[in-house]
């Protein structure tokens, strides 16, 4: 047993101090977080609103800081002033980084890294190609294009501000000659802060630096717990939909399904479907640059799909109408100025040009093998068909013929038919039916 005036009672009392304060140290640690969000693909409404939820979401958990892992072609300038606005606006440092290998932060994606608390590029990433284009892909007038690219080099002018010459140089250049640099061009000039191969590595590099936030702040992220902040299904739903070769199965699949409610009214099937599949096309397209003239095309076609139904003309106008299906499809989406990211599939295109003209043709097939079938109900369907004498004719009696009795008479030339005798209908008059002696009969 120790006594307090031994050494032995000091050593216990700072063991015990030790224990009780090392779970408070422990929390601590575990307590910083970085949370991550991952933006890749074209800029669209739903990726803005993504990064904005995660910036809110990571003031509110008071987070050391936010990386955005960033892989996009660009988008439009509205979704990237929202972005930067966002960025700037936060009260948490966010780390732009594009990754993985490979990514690119092009056109809009360049101001985007830029406006980062701190800029970061993993190594065989791109930057740049930042200059403006218009809505629908094409270049801009001389006029416009002027005020727009003195508009994003005065942004990134104040962005790179405190990052040397070179660097506001190379940024103004992206957007004035749509040069690109690679992740090491990019560092040598300054344009980003640090190039990191992963998360965990780019937590170290970018520890201790400090960042304009109020009146400045330290980044403390060695060690620091990485919080995936996940894409809502809504979210992920939404940036699907601006996917042009989603869109283009969306409104084909519509128009065929509305064509086949107007063919067979009575369903609601086929109808609900056509309405959501063009409602959910109509959002993709009104986030595309697309050339609304293609419409006209395709629409068309559709029409013509639809008169080869009502008045088959052996395919014709099937045939025509996938003519005017591909050309409307590669008019909507593939207009010379469209960039590639936002192009529809050619082959998809033609494959489905091909489908729906097959699933036409095989509807204008059995419209016309229907139209040429002999009359299968009503008295005229008994004509030809064979019974037998269930009430002596003589010359008139009952026949059993399509499971049911009729009334029967003895066709000219004959003048009695026993019971049982296997009988043929040669004509129907009213109620009554005409018959004679089936050759293949004994009675």
């Amino acid at each position: 047993m120790c006594n307090p005036r031994f050494p032995c009672f000091w050593l216990l009392s700072l063991l015990f101090i030790i224990f009780l304060l090392s779970p408070v140290a422990g929390l601590a640690q575990s307590e910083r977080q970085v949370l991550q969000l991952d933006a890749a693909g074209p800029l669209t409404p739903a990726m803005v609103g993504y990064i904005e939820r995660g910036i809110t979401q990571a003031s509110r958990r008071d987070a050391e800081a936010l990386i955005l892992l960033l892989d996009t072609p660009g988008g439009s300038i509205d979704l990237m002033n929202r972005i930067v606005q966002a960025i700037r606006a936060s009260e948490v440092p966010v780390i732009v980084y594009v990754s993985p290998r490979g990514a690119i932060a092009g056109s809009a994606g360049t101001i985007i890294t830029l406006a980062g608390h701190v800029a970061a590029m993993a190594p065989e990433t791109a930057i740049g190609a930042a200059s403006p284009v218009g809505g629908q892909g094409e270049d801009l007038g001389e006029t416009i294009a002027t005020k727009e690219k003195e508009i994003l080099k005065a942004t990134v002018r104040s962005l790179t501000a405190e990052r040397g010459a070179e660097a506001t140089a190379l940024a103004e250049a992206t957007i004035e000659e749509a040069r690109a640099a690679s992740a090491v061009e990019a560092l040598n000039v300054g344009l980003i802060d640090v190039i990191a191969d992963n998360v965990p590595d780019l937590l170290e590099r970018v520890d201790g630096r400090q960042v304009r936030i109020g009146e400045g702040r330290i980044l403390h992220t060695a060690g620091a717990e990485v919080v995936q902040v996940p894409q809502r299904f809504i979210e992920k739903f939404l940036h699907v939909l601006t996917n042009p070769n989603i869109v283009f199965l969306l409104l084909t699949v519509g128009v065929q399904a509305i064509l086949i409610e107007i063919s067979s009214p009575g369903g609601w099937v086929a109808g609900f479907i056509g309405v959501v599949c063009l409602a959910l096309g109509t959002y993709g397209l009104g986030i595309l640059p697309v050339n609304w003239f293609g419409l006209a095309f395709i629409i068309t076609a559709f029409v013509l799909f639809f008169l080869d139904i009502k008045a088959p003309t052996h395919g014709a106008l099937t045939v025509a109408g996938v003519a005017s299906f591909i050309v409307g499809a590669l008019v909507l989406f593939n207009t010379p100025a469209t960039p590639d990211f936002q192009r529809v599939s050619v082959p998809l295109v033609v494959g489905t040009g091909v489908a729906t003209a097959a699933f036409f043709m095989t509807i204008v097939a059995f419209a016309i093998r229907a139209q040429r079938r002999p009359v299968e109900v009503g008295s005229e369907a008994l004509v030809g068909r064979i019974g037998d004498v269930r009430s002596e004719l003589a010359p008139v009696g009952m026949i059993h013929v399509a499971g049911e009795l009729w009334s029967a008479e003895i066709d000219a030339g004959q003048d009695h038919l026993a019971v049982g005798t296997r009988v043929e209908v040669v004509s129907v008059e009213g109620l009554r039916l005409r018959v004679r002696r089936h050759p293949a009969s004994t009675g």
